[in-house]
């Protein structure tokens, strides 16, 4: 089984998890310490171009009101133009956050990112640090975190490159109203062997809820590769994403 078939049966497997476990404490408590959600956009063209183009999100969340705190999130983006391939992208994440004060909060986290149009065969970076919450309020929320790690990244062609990583990350969130929110989040990867070596994730969108399972999501990806693989590579990829959840 090729690399990336295990990784996204390992995200199912992950999600099923979190959705049983969720499932069979709504049962027994008022309050499940399990939240999330998955869902799916779709599109379409034909005539003149013939395009399709699909993603498929989750989160989870479990948040025991304890001061420990644990996340997931995936991300699997895939399109066509005239049946062939033009984006085929996944990412994941695991960040399990422990507070320390009412603002302050130390962190671990594991993130993976494939992407073989951008020459990345896979890039896996486990890292821990601390952060603090600026804002932390029932509308807004502002965070800045950081830390270090090890990545190992592997190219076509290429042996795994394996270097210490220091990491950024600042995220926003605003409640507009009661079943609308917009959130903003950017983060950076640098490799300690050589600086320049460096990757940038900024997303932004809107969410509304639609009704009491199902939202909407609107949101847009910006990733920069300062150093891409190849020189054919462009540093720059941009997506747009229109998203449906059912939240469990």
């Amino acid at each position: 089984m090729r690399f990336h078939r295990w990784i996204v049966s390992t995200l199912f497997l992950l999600l099923c998890a979190s959705f049983a476990n969720g499932q069979g404490s709504a049962n027994t408590s008022p309050e499940d310490p399990w939240t999330g959600s998955l869902g799916a956009g779709f599109s379409r063209t034909g005539g003149n171009t013939n395009t399709t183009s699909y993603n498929i999100a989750f989160n989870a969340l479990h948040d025991a009101k304890t001061g420990n705190v644990i996340k997931m999130d995936g991300l699997y983006l895939r399109s066509t133009a005239q049946e062939e391939r033009t984006a085929d992208q996944l990412r994941l994440s695991f960040r399990d956050e422990k507070t320390i004060s009412d603002r302050l909060f130390g962190f671990g986290a594991v993130t993976l990112r494939r992407d073989p149009f951008s020459d990345i065969t896979y890039l896996v970076n486990p890292l821990a640090g601390i952060g603090y919450n600026l804002v932390k309020t029932d509308r807004w929320s502002f965070s800045l975190s950081g830390g270090g790690g090890v990545s190992w990244e592997k190219n076509p062609g290429l042996d795994v490159n394996t270097s210490g990583t220091v990491n950024a990350h600042q995220a926003l969130g605003i409640q507009l109203a009661e079943k609308t929110s917009i959130y903003q989040s950017t983060s950076g990867l640098w490799m300690t062997d050589n600086f320049q070596d460096a990757f940038y994730h900024f997303v932004a969108g809107i969410a509304t809820q639609l009704t009491d399972r199902i939202k909407l999501k609107v949101e847009f990806d910006d990733d920069f590769v300062n150093l891409p693989p190849s020189p054919n590579i462009l540093k720059n990829d941009t997506a747009f994403l229109t998203t449906f959840l059912y939240s469990f």
